[in-house]
């Protein structure tokens, strides 16, 4: 799964340095980690926790993350005696969980080209109403994705609203409200009420393979929204405000988003573990090892005093997600989250843990 981003995949690009990208990593000491003695770390052990089942399935041998990228983040072996010593920490204990991670990481300060401040936005998810079959008000299909994902036609968003998928059996069910279904393409996860009680939840299951194309930056540039009142709840506004508008607008993003149902817990990130609200991080897979604790200290943008000291766990992706310093904070589901989602635009920094050895083999070179 890939949760597509939230409100940074609404304005992306806005914040992005051009030119080349190149990841490195400094080892730093734990007092380096600005509000490292008041978070409650607990918390994000338990999510920790979730990677290393994940880790169990995976041979010693594999690469524990990428390895194009000129950074050493060893084997799936190099993890597993954090792993075991991370079982062994009870749940809550805040300061066994505190000495856990001191004693078994040390935090590299991540750094894109050069520059260690990137972009940290939020994601949630969300909440949808539908029906099993066509009919009433519910018109919009949630397609799962058809058998010819990866060799067939990529349809676009605006060929697939016209009827590119219809009668090959590929809905999952429709719901009432198109921009609903868009936000869940955004989102890459959500809860549906159907209309006889039940409720089904949804998570990503592939892409179309075209590019995103950010719709809140498309009204900051056209200067329907200014950029400093860009959230997820003005864009859903102005959608409401401008009905054909919105709907022609939500149809210059190519990219589509396809669905499978989740049993059980969830929403289920692309590391493939139960994400984890206010702890589990959507990165670029591409230079960030999902599965490994990350320190965040980040600022809001537009609100004054609003900032981030906690430590999360890479467990996600996203399709508006791109380059070492970059992140999707999860906050988990219904409205308070949504809100949280989508007011959060911060700008920050942070640092991997690795475990010792491997930060130490990280060290640069003189």
């Amino acid at each position: 799964m890939a949760t597509v981003a939230a409100i940074a995949a609404l304005a992306a690009g806005l914040a992005r340095d051009a030119g080349p990208t190149r990841l490195t990593l400094t080892p730093v000491g734990f007092d380096r980690l600005d509000g490292w003695g008041q978070d409650d770390v607990a918390a994000a052990l338990a999510a920790f926790v979730k990677s290393c089942v994940r880790f169990s399935s995976e041979p010693a041998a594999v690469p524990f993350g990428p390895i194009e990228v000129g950074v050493d983040y060893g084997l799936v072996g190099d993890w597993r005696q954090p792993c075991r010593r991370a079982a062994l920490v009870r749940p809550g204990d805040e300061a066994a969980a505190r000495q856990f991670f001191t004693s078994e990481f040390s935090p590299v300060a991540v750094a894109d080209y050069g520059g260690v401040t990137g972009l940290f936005t939020g994601y949630f998810e969300i909440g949808l109403h539908g029906s099993l079959r066509r009919h009433g008000r519910y018109q919009t299909p949630i397609y799962r994705p058809p058998p010819d994902l990866a060799t067939g036609p990529r349809y676009t968003r605006a060929q697939i609203e016209d009827g590119a998928l219809a009668g090959r059996g590929l809905a999952l069910l429709w719901v009432d409200d198109p921009i609903d279904a868009f936000f869940l393409q955004i989102q890459g996860s959500g809860q549906v009420r159907l209309d006889d009680g039940r409720a089904i939840r949804l998570g990503y299951d592939g892409q179309n393979g075209l590019p995103y194309v950010p719709v809140g930056r498309l009204l900051i540039e056209r200067g329907q929204i200014p950029r400093d009142k860009l959230t997820m709840a003005s864009i859903r506004a102005w959608m409401r405000a401008h009905p054909k508008a919105g709907a022609a607008l939500r149809r210059e993003d190519p990219s589509y988003v396809f669905f499978r149902e989740i049993k059980g817990d969830g929403p289920i990130g692309a590391e493939r573990v139960v994400l984890t609200p206010e702890r589990s991080l959507a990165v670029d897979r591409g230079y960030i090892p999902l599965g490994a604790p990350i320190w965040l200290e980040a600022e809001e943008q537009f609100v004054p005093d609003q900032r981030l000291r906690r430590l999360v766990v890479a467990q996600d992706t996203g399709g508006a997600i791109k380059g070492p310093v970059r992140g999707d904070l999860y906050w988990g589901a219904g409205s308070a989250a949504g809100d949280r989602a989508g007011a959060m635009d911060a700008r920050g920094r942070y640092f991997l843990l690795l475990p010792r050895r491997l930060a130490a083999r990280n060290q640069p070179s003189e």
